[in-house]
């Protein structure tokens, strides 16, 4: 009895390491499955000189953006995240610079039912864990809307695979940015061509 309780205890002490093994490839592999696939289509940086050709850039990404588009902005604070949000959101409206269109800066997410597509418009800056974007309300937005989102990296490995990437940079000048479009997948790098060589 001893001898063959020493065996079970040997085959499950080889056992283990190889069940934590497989466990642990399954997480990659499903981690992997949302993160490989992002894997950049299609690259561009070029310089805007004030935040006119920032705004400027913005309404020519609204005008091809659809529903299932998802539009990941980021940049350090200041670097015009909001003021790029704003003149999306206003291109899209058809409306005047002057409508206001308030950060969701405390809100996390503001909605707007617009004519074409809704626009859901989060700021992640004050996200705790990314979980908490389900709660408000990020499945429905990819699904049902245009989702433009600022500190996009707060979302870890729930931000969708394809989308485009606006990074706003320093540069050359206190009022110029560097902006790098990068489109991830084929919507990604569609949006990417479209509003790079406009």
């Amino acid at each position: 009895m001893a001898t063959g309780r020493w065996s079970i205890n040997l085959l499950l002490a080889r056992v283990k390491p190889l069940v934590a093994a497989y466990r642990w490839c399954g997480y990659k592999v499903r981690t992997m499955s949302r993160i490989a696939p992002s894997s950049i289509d299609s690259v561009r940086e070029f310089e805007l000189a004030d935040l006119a050709a920032t705004e400027a850039l913005a309404r020519r990404l609204a005008l091809v953006a659809r529903v299932g588009d998802v539009i990941a902005v980021s940049g350090g604070l200041g670097a015009g995240k909001t003021a790029f949000a704003r003149a999306f959101i206003r291109a899209r409206t058809g409306a005047s610079p002057a409508l206001e269109v308030p950060s969701p800066t405390f809100t996390l997410v503001q909605l707007y039912e617009l004519p074409g597509a809704p626009v859901w418009h989060f700021d992640l800056y004050r996200l705790v864990a990314a979980e908490e974007a389900w709660e408000l309300g990020l499945e429905e937005a990819l699904a049902e809307a245009i989702t433009l989102i600022e500190w996009p990296q707060r979302l870890g490995p729930l931000l969708p695979v394809e989308r485009l990437d606006v990074a706003l940079l320093p540069g050359r000048s206190p009022s110029s940015r560097r902006v790098r479009i990068a489109g991830h997948g084929e919507r990604g790098r569609q949006l990417a061509e479209a509003i790079a060589d406009a």
